[in-house]
């Protein structure tokens, strides 16, 4: 591995860490923020520190050969103990319980870091190795010692997570948990890949023992490779089930707002005197959904008068008579409604909204003035306003409303709206 190859997930992390910096500060006071935190850190740290030029550079300011292992081990110390901090409080239990084992790894990691430290001081490693510290001094007296100590807490730590996480996967696979899931998941992988980096390591340095150098390539080409990739997926493990939720709910705002779009368009003559309301660019999707349902609502009372009571109840007999499911028949009725009421409220001789100004109906769409299957010719029933101003429709939510809109921009481009039942029913 060159020194690109740690600097570039160096950045990335970097970048993850400034970005969540914001979240960090409102919420520093949450142990998982703070566990989030270093797992981020000390990912970015290991990546940069690991680099044989970090390595160089480092030994060559301190004055001391080989401190940049030192420093390296520390590192990758702390990211174990920030994820097992963070699984723990991610897991739950009595608070009691969550503090007394937080507690428990915290001082645990404290007294490995301790432990290096000193026997570190203790050896003789004049002899730079940017890359074969491990196997180079296996055999040396107090580093040996710190070596085996560094890989068997690596194992452990591995083990343990990962068969955490394992464990609780397999409990939430019946539950509505599909981001924790997931992200359980890929922690389950990236531990493996910790472990495999930590046996190579052990292989090799085993080898040392028995006298052959044979099997130092496994510490320096195959170890470090799982080790980073390891590091990567661990941070990413633990950030999607914080972020994909977040993802999902911008996902659900953007198609309900482009969902939303026919139905608020159609709407536009009915807007109203007021000024439209203004959304900052920085707002938000969700701000954005929750404006155009607003929106919708506000023009939906004022077509209220023209909407027709006689047509909803005959469309949703109609719908329910072609197989559609209850919501679906109400969904389908509701737009049929607003379609009809918006052809009655047009003014005579301009083009429906959303037709072309020639006045030609689009491809595939009835000649506006036409009834729609199911929809009464005569004895209309205007709708009356609720007192408060309700909505004149028994849709609402901006889920509801860009599912009505789905169903409206159905109706008004097909001229078979039976079509756009059954879809709806699907």
């Amino acid at each position: 591995m060159t020194g690109s190859d740690y600097y570039i997930p160096a950045v990335v992390l970097a970048v993850a860490l400034v970005v969540k910096s914001p979240s960090f500060l409102r919420t520093w006071h949450s142990p998982m923020s703070k566990s989030i935190f270093v797992i981020l850190a000390a990912s970015a740290a290991g990546f940069v520190f690991g680099a044989p030029p970090t390595i160089e550079r480092v030994n060559r300011l301190t004055g001391v050969p080989n401190i940049s292992a030192l420093i390296v081990y520390c590192i990758l110390s702390c990211l174990s103990c920030g994820s097992l901090v963070l699984l723990i409080h991610w897991r739950g239990g009595t608070e009691g319980t969550v503090r007394r084992h937080t507690r428990v790894w915290i001082a645990a990691t404290a007294a490995v870091i301790t432990t290096f430290c000193v026997l570190f001081s203790l050896s003789d490693v004049p002899i730079e190795q940017q890359r074969e510290f491990d196997t180079f001094y296996a055999t040396t007296p107090y580093v040996r010692e710190m070596i085996v100590l560094y890989l068997s807490a690596h194992t452990a730590t591995s083990v343990v997570v990962a068969t955490k996480c394992w464990r609780w996967a397999r409990e939430l696979r019946q539950v509505q948990a599909a981001w924790t899931h997931w992200g359980l998941l890929i922690l389950v992988a990236a531990f493996s890949l910790t472990l495999s980096f930590a046996l190579f390591k052990f292989l090799a340095v085993g080898a040392r023992w028995a006298g052959t150098d044979t099997w130092d390539w496994l510490s320096t080409d195959v170890a470090p490779p799982l080790a980073g990739l390891g590091a990567a997926m661990t941070t990413i493990g633990f950030l999607v089930p914080v972020v994909g939720p977040r993802l999902g709910s911008m996902w659900v705002s953007w198609r309900a707002y482009r969902a939303m779009k026919p139905l608020w368009h159609a709407l536009e003559p009915f807007a109203g005197p007021g000024k439209p309301m203004r959304i900052r660019p920085t707002s938000s999707l969700e701000i954005r959904a929750m404006a155009r349902s607003t929106e919708i609502a506000d023009r939906l009372l004022n077509l209220a008068p023209h909407l027709d009571g006689g047509h909803r109840e005959a469309a949703e007999r109609y719908a329910s008579s072609q197989g559609c499911k209850p919501e679906a028949a109400l969904i389908f009725a509701e737009a049929a409604t607003i379609h009809a009421a918006l052809a009655a409220a047009r003014v005579p001789g301009e083009p429906e909204s959303g037709q072309p100004e020639s006045g030609q109906p689009e491809s595939g769409e009835p000649e506006s003035g036409e009834p729609e299957p199911g929809e009464p010719e005569s004895g209309r029933k205007p709708f009356a306003l609720e007192p408060g101003g309700a909505l004149p429709t028994r849709v609402s939510g901006t889920n509801g409303l860009a599912r009505l809109s789905i169903q409206f921009s159905k109706i008004h481009h097909s001229g078979l709206p039976v079509g756009g039942a059954h879809s709806e029913s699907d």
